[in-house]
């Protein structure tokens, strides 16, 4: 029997991702306070551009915009981008709104 999350990584490569432009600083358990930049974003996770020092399967708390805390892992690195898994998956109405801060140019935003 596998212990652990069970990742549909595939399914949720799926979900619609935003273009932000937000820098954070995460926790992480063994860096300490880690400078990230997130480029995009979805309800299920989100990409840094500047992920160089990031293993797969490190996890990070960051904080969001109306979400608050949360915690992600890494996915995938390639060169110097990083893929985040959220621990949970964010609300909608809550996602919507955090977007909506993110992205304050209505051009940028996706269509509802």
């Amino acid at each position: 029997m596998s212990v652990g999350a069970q990742l549909s990584v595939t399914d949720l490569r799926r979900a619609a991702r935003h273009p932000v432009d937000f820098p954070v600083i995460a926790e992480h358990h063994d860096r300490g306070d880690v400078k990230m930049h997130i480029s995009n974003l979805s309800a299920h996770g989100f990409m840094v551009d500047d992920g160089t020092e990031l293993g797969r399967g490190d996890r990070v708390i960051i904080r969001l915009p109306v979400v608050g805390r949360i915690e992600a892992y890494v996915i995938w690195t390639r060169d110097e981008r990083a893929g985040f898994q959220f621990e949970r998956i964010i609300r909608l109405d809550d996602f919507v709104a955090m977007i909506d801060t993110l992205q304050p140019n209505p051009r940028l935003r996706r269509s509802r």
